[in-house]
């Protein structure tokens, strides 16, 4: 086997495949590890604490349990590491692997370990411990199908065999799409059990568990024998605060340091506090309609029309400037603008007289009864201006909150009915993104189409960038030409830092929406 070292950002990554016939690619010349922590580092000290705006679901603390969602990763990145995963400067960072290659025929990608790594429970970590861990995952059905076997090559090598070459097999594995790269203890989670593991994870991150309290804080305290860097702060707290103005409140107060997810009116009144700051972060989340009665042909939905109304209902500038200040980007795609193989697609203009008109084209000129409008949570106050917009139509619907653990379990068992105001976070690319929303067997897909069907399924075994790429924009294109959803905007939020932060790690890795790497995390020095 020829082998070529593949460490690259995920667009990078594609084509450098795509214009390697044979795998005749140069190396790419990185350091193969990033320098040991010194011995003279300083210990971690003091405690810091988030204001988070969801319930911390235990399953989070289990990378076999990502399924879909990118939330999880605010605690993945605390106590577990991976074989590769964005990090600061590069989207395709090699971690617990030093390095990978791709043979000739892309068939097969060998990944060489780092020796000597220990879990935090004192467990050797081996090849062993990978083979295990992507076994055992739930997410991405498309990674698991395309992956034939896994080979222990040695304890510090191992082998992922594919079925057929898989251009992204990379970007499901080596970024957020799914917890697959993360590595566990087999040994430790075949003694405890799946459960087991949820109520006391142990991992290769740079924090190890301490105590879960459901519903009210996470606590996790410094692992100084990481492998990367030494953390700075010695305890993590993340407390489980849902209400934006107590959010708020407990910063000012000085019971938190950093408060997620502001509300416009509160993330302005932290604003003329000088001994505060506002950061601004996101960019993978997209907020969107999708209309899960569309696929039934006795909805009004399921008439293009209606769908084409809805989307012209929406001010979408507005709903940014009520929502986060108008820092959130409108979009007419599913697909965020920086993800490779997005085609851009401008947003639908606000424009209640058109929508009007189209509504009684499609024979309800006074509107309907909707039934039911899901939103993701904790996006209330978006699902009510956008229930105002359609109620101004005539388009009747009832709001039913719903825990956010509850939602996604509801959801991707196809048991929620009406619209939903949802948001995809997947990490990735185009093909990554579309992956569990636009396929009919995708996990949040309540119907598709045959044809789209079927050119997902082709892309995903071209090999050839260019082809690929004009595949992919034919779907989104199509998906347009269809208004299978109704896009709002590109989610980008204010959150809040406190006096006593000297690095939150907010956008250190780009995108990403929360506070990572952990580890970079510091206090201001007394």
């Amino acid at each position: 086997m020829k082998r070529y070292f593949v460490v690259a950002a995920v667009g990078l990554l594609s084509a450098l495949l795509a214009g390697a016939p044979g795998g005749e690619v140069a190396a790419q010349q990185r350091p193969s590890s990033p320098p040991k922590a010194e011995a003279s580092q300083a210990k971690p000290e003091g405690e810091m604490r988030w204001a988070i705006y969801v319930t911390l679901a235990p399953q989070w603390f289990d990378p076999a349990e990502v399924l879909g969602q990118i939330t999880p990763f605010w605690v993945l990145y605390a106590m577990h590491d991976a074989l590769v995963k964005p990090m600061p400067g590069n989207l395709m960072t090699p971690g617990l692997a030093e390095s990978w290659t791709v043979s000739p025929d892309q068939r097969a990608y060998e990944f060489k370990l780092r020796e000597g790594l220990k879990f935090h429970n004192g467990d050797p970590f081996t090849a062993e411990d990978v083979k295990f861990s992507f076994h055992r995952t739930k997410g991405t059905k498309i990674l698991k199908y395309k992956v034939r076997e896994i080979t222990v090559v040695d304890p510090y090598r191992v082998r992922f065999q594919l079925h057929e070459p898989f251009p992204d097999f990379m970007a499901f594995y080596g970024t957020l799409t799914a917890g697959a790269g993360c590595v566990v203890p087999k040994k430790y989670v075949e003694k405890v059990g799946d459960e087991g593991f949820k109520k006391h994870p142990i991992g290769l991150g740079p924090y190890r568990f301490v105590s879960h309290n459901l519903g009210v804080e996470l606590v996790m305290e410094a692992f100084e024998g990481y492998w990367r860097k030494m953390p700075s702060v010695k305890r993590l707290v993340f407390k489980v605060v849902p209400d934006p103005t107590t959010r708020a409140a407990m910063l000012k107060r000085g019971e938190v340091d950093v408060a997620y997810m502001l509300d416009a009116p509160q993330a302005l009144e932290l604003q003329k506090d000088p001994s505060l700051r506002l950061a601004f972060s996101g960019g993978i989340g997209i907020a969107a309609l999708d209309f899960l009665d569309m696929w039934d042909p006795k909805s009004p939905w399921a008439d293009k029309r209606v769908r084409l109304a809805a989307n012209y209902a929406l001010d979408r500038r507005a709903l940014s400037e009520m929502e986060t200040l108008g820092a959130s980007k409108p979009t007419g795609s599913i697909i965020p603008r920086a993800f490779e193989f997005a085609l851009p697609i401008e947003p639908y203009p606000y424009d209640p007289v058109k929508a009007k008109q189209l509504l009684a084209e499609a024979g309800y000129p006074n509107g309907f009864d909707s039934g039911e409008l899901h939103v993701t949570p904790p996006f209330f106050a978006r699902g009510e201006a956008v229930m105002n917009y359609l109620g101004a139509l005539g388009i009747k619907l009832r709001m039913r909150p719903m825990e956010r653990a509850a939602f996604f379990a509801a959801w991707g068992a196809k048991k929620l009915k009406g619209v939903c105001v949802c948001g995809s976070g997947l990490y990735g690319n185009a093909a990554t993104r579309m992956s569990e929303i636009v396929p009919s067997d995708g996990t949040y897909a309540y119907g598709g189409y045959p044809d789209i069907d079927a050119l997902y399924k082709q892309q995903a075994l071209e090999t050839d960038r260019k082809k690929r790429e004009a595949m992919l924009h034919q779907i989104q294109q199509t998906l347009h030409e269809r208004v299978r959803f109704g896009p709002i905007f590109e989610f980008i939020w204010p959150s809040a830092i406190g006096p006593r932060v000297e690095e939150p790690a907010l956008m250190l890795i780009n995108p990403y929406p929360w506070s990572a790497p952990l580890e970079e995390v510091r206090l201001k020095k007394k």
